[in-house]
């Protein structure tokens, strides 16, 4: 029924029907309801911008960090300056890898003060790793289920818009009498406008969903990597503590 609408719409446009595009007079032309429809769309997508630009200055800032972290970290363990090593993470506050990695070093300078470190202590060290784990990939899926929700019911709030509008149109035959195409021509065009303002919405939201779902696995990947080296750094430094 709707692409038959669509069609109609179309052809009328094609035979000089007085169909405008202009967006005010549209806009004027529009009922109430299609108008409520068509701001909370807008105001849908100005909510989904916001948590684009918010995620991208994010993810971007986590990889420059932990790139610049993550050789200079490792120096300083293989130097076995642990101080140093927590503290080159704390400079790097936007690293998604050294939230965990100082997590995890904390966790083990606790007990180091000891000539050895138990099992229960390195797996304490490992607890820790993957709470800051769990705590950071909340950080980084923050507001990326809005962009999903946005995404799925864009369509649907711009289709309520033109059902309601259709319904309006094919109250105009009613009323004027007529069953000319003609008559809803208009109400059939305007009514479609609130489909497309919301498949307008909901494109970009999808798209952007599905890229930043795929950069925090990339993110999850890499701090699986480093909480697993840093396990095996803790293992070898007990190890020596153990042979001294």
């Amino acid at each position: 029924m709707l692409l038959q609408m669509q069609v109609w719409a179309l052809l009328l446009l094609q035979e000089g029907s007085a169909v405008s595009f202009d967006p005010r007079a549209m806009w004027g032309n529009m009922g109430w309801m299609a108008r409520t429809v068509v701001i909370i769309l807008f105001l849908m997508s100005a909510w989904s911008i916001g948590v684009m630009i918010d995620r991208l200055i994010a993810y971007n800032g986590a990889r420059t960090q932990s790139r610049q972290f993550a050789p200079a970290v490792a120096g300083a363990l293989r130097e076995g300056k642990l101080d140093e090593a927590i503290k080159i993470a704390d400079r790097y506050s936007k690293s998604h890898l050294a939230k965990v990695v100082v997590a995890g070093l904390q966790e083990f300078k606790a007990h180091r003060s000891s000539s050895e470190i138990s099992g229960e202590e390195l797996e304490a060290s490992r607890r820790a790793l993957e709470r800051a784990q769990a705590i950071v990939h909340a950080e980084l899926k923050r507001g990326v289920s809005t962009l999903a929700t946005i995404g799925s019911t864009g369509p649907f709030v711009g289709l309520f818009g033109t059902v309601v509008g259709i319904i309006n149109a094919f109250k105009g035959i009613s009323t004027e009498k007529s069953t000319g195409l003609g008559a809803v021509a208009g109400g059939i065009s305007e009514a479609l406008v609130t489909t497309a303002v919301g498949l307008f919405v909901a494109l970009p939201a999808v798209w952007m969903y599905n890229y930043f779902t795929g950069r925090i696995e990339a993110f999850d990947v890499e701090m699986d990597n480093s909480s697993s080296e840093l396990v095996d750094y803790f293992i070898k430094q007990s190890q020596k503590a153990a042979a001294k």
